[in-house]
């Protein structure tokens, strides 16, 4: 019959190859870190940087591709002016870039 159900033996634990199996993740951990986390920190730090620094004035593009100059803020939101007489209302942190002054007279 041993050849249909095998015996149940007693595993014998070894430290050495417990430590060995836990490298890799380890090693996978600090990799993702340099590589995801690390720059997505940095980059979500600048984005609140730029985000606090907007003024009257700055030339933006949301993250919905609408260019603007910037005619009032707010706390959570910020006006901007697309055309003449125009204005819309954005979320301050929907502002994906400040351009260069000028930028809104070279464009179409």
């Amino acid at each position: 019959m041993e050849f249909l159900i095998q015996n149940a033996w007693a595993q014998t634990t070894a430290t050495g190859e417990s430590l060995t199996s836990l490298i890799p993740l380890v090693i996978l951990f600090v990799v993702f870190y340099f590589l995801l986390i690390r720059p997505q920190t940095k980059r979500v730090k600048e984005h609140k940087k730029m985000v606090e620094s907007l003024a009257k004035g700055d030339e933006i593009v949301t993250t919905g591709g609408l260019l603007g100059k910037i005619i009032n803020l707010g706390e959570n939101f910020v006006a901007i002016e697309v055309a003449l007489n125009i204005e819309v209302k954005v979320q301050r942190y929907q502002v994906a870039a400040v351009m260069p002054k000028g930028t809104m007279k070279n464009t179409l």
